[in-house]
């Protein structure tokens, strides 16, 4: 059970990261600071990245009662990493270089040897 709330803790904060992104493109620029955060609370997107984030952050505490934070924390930002770096590529249409592949290669490896722990 607590590996299944672990996956949703991490693709809801990498789902948030992403709609966060969503969202700021989509808040109209202000020359002041109280009407950016005003076009943030009323931007719907914005405000369901906000939701994923409060949810994810329930369910990384689950995780955090049950884990140890020496595996978990590795494992909560390696793995949302990838999976923010997958979905800019392929729904952002955001470019991938090849130093950006081989790193990733390299996080799936260290997610591996933290993960076999």
């Amino acid at each position: 059970m607590t590996s299944i709330i672990f996956i949703i803790a991490i693709t809801l904060n990498a789902v948030a990261n992403i709609l966060m992104k969503v969202g700021a493109e989509r808040t109209k620029e202000s020359s002041n600071i109280f009407g950016l955060l005003f076009g943030m609370a009323t931007n719907p997107i914005t405000l369901l990245a906000i939701l994923c984030f409060a949810a994810g952050l329930a369910a990384y505490n689950y995780v955090l009662m049950k884990t140890n934070l020496s595996v978990a924390y590795p494992l909560m930002t390696s793995v949302g990493y990838i999976i923010v770096l997958l979905a800019s590529w392929l729904f952002l249409k955001e470019t991938l270089t090849i130093l950006q592949i081989s790193g990733i290669l390299l996080i799936v490896a260290g997610v591996w040897m933290v993960a076999v722990n």
